[in-house]
């Protein structure tokens, strides 16, 4: 993919209120760590991460993504009115429908006669948010356009915290350390084109992607019955046979047992993440030195040409491996997970949005964004800053 008349104008975040440090979920993790004799300040010294951020209880993504937006238009001095399209590509979501990209065009009051649709694609979300306004920009069909999202890790946290706890499982731990690296935040990305764009800078060049779908069972995020975890209880607690009795039923009470089931406990869903995280590091970091060979072929680059790079926020020991694997100095990196987490797809553009505020990204300078999601996908675009 390549471009010639896209700009990203803006980038607008929101910051939660709540400030949670490593030392804090450890803390709640002391019985886990005293069942499985292990001392604290594992997490930190295994992701790198001292703190992240928490909305406050029930506060709405949408709120949050239409927060980030209004700093984005500000910044830009434009106007809801002035969007022809806009995109919630945020993992988490207020519904299954309608797509939460309407909640946020409500609280903009965007133009009526924008599309609105929301985009999923794991921590990518946002980049290929990017993609398809730079798309419609390049093909006539817009102008300008947002990309928004909102991510929170409050809820995946507290409930993996709390069965960790009930069940002081090794595997649990090993499974849990990327989901306690999430963090929340919300962001937006305002993609104009060349005749709108006021500085005429942050100028989007091209792009390569690829994919690994054999490995999209190595992270996952979701919604499960509450079924099996409340069967495992009753087989601890009162043994096997108590146990098959609630799933199956037995003789006379089947049809009963299994109303009472589909009425009840099959049909609460609770949300797990599950991340095989040596697997998914390992073959993340080939898919990304595949992706990095077509990325500079894509735009006639040497690696060297590169002045900065910014790579999704997942942790220390993930950044080192993709760095070192793509041959790319240290000193030209900047990361933000050491106090925001991993915010899955805010965390490529906050970070980009706070190097900026920071003068680690000037004017002129060549930048790599450097982007991998679950699934396995990887996508990485070029701009001149």
């Amino acid at each position: 993919m390549k471009y010639n008349r896209v700009h990203l104008e803006a980038i607008g975040y929101e910051l939660p209120p709540v400030v949670v440090s490593t030392a804090e979920l450890e803390a709640r993790l002391a019985p886990v760590y005293k069942s499985l004799n292990m001392s604290p300040g594992q997490l930190e010294l295994l992701t790198g991460i001292s703190e992240r951020r928490w909305w406050e209880p029930g506060y709405p993504l949408s709120k949050g993504a239409a927060a980030a937006a209004r700093k984005a238009l500000a910044a830009a001095d434009m106007s809801a009115s002035e969007i022809d399209v806009l995109i919630y590509a945020g993992v988490c979501r207020e519904n299954f429908e309608p797509a939460t990209a309407c909640a946020v065009a409500h609280e903009l009051n965007i133009n009526p006669n924008a599309a609105i649709f929301d985009l999923s694609n794991a921590c990518l979300g946002v980049l290929n948010g990017i993609v398809e306004v730079a798309n419609k920009i390049e093909l006539g069909q817009a102008q300008a356009g947002l990309v928004v999202s909102a991510e929170t890790a409050r809820e995946i946290n507290e409930n993996v915290i709390d069965r960790m706890v009930r069940t002081k499982s090794v595997e649990l731990f090993r499974e849990s350390i990327a989901t306690l690296t999430g963090g929340s935040g919300a962001v937006a990305v305002l993609v104009v084109s060349a005749e709108l764009s006021r500085e005429k800078r942050r100028k989007l060049l091209g792009g390569a992607t690829q994919n690994a779908p054999q490995y999209h069972n190595l992270c996952r995020w979701g919604l499960q019955s509450l079924l099996p975890s409340a069967v495992g209880t009753v087989e601890r607690v009162l043994g096997a046979n108590a146990a098959g009795l609630m799933q199956k039923g037995v003789d006379n009470a089947t049809g009963l047992m299994q109303k009472g089931v589909d009425l009840g406990m099959r049909h609460v869903m609770i949300p797990f993440m599950e991340t095989h995280a040596g697997e998914v590091l390992k073959y993340g970091v080939e898919l990304g030195h595949r992706t990095w060979q077509k990325f500079l072929t894509k735009l006639s680059w040497r690696p060297d040409f590169l002045d900065k790079v910014i790579c999704h926020q997942v942790g220390a020991g993930h950044r080192d491996a993709v760095l070192r694997a793509i041959g790319v100095s240290p000193e030209k990196d900047f990361s933000t997970f050491e106090y925001l987490g991993n915010i899955g797809t805010v965390s490529l553009p906050i970070t980009a949005a706070i190097a900026e505020e920071r003068e680690f990204l000037r004017p002129g300078d060549r930048v790599g964004f450097l982007g991998i999601g679950s699934g396995l996908n990887c996508l990485m675009l070029g701009l001149e800053w």
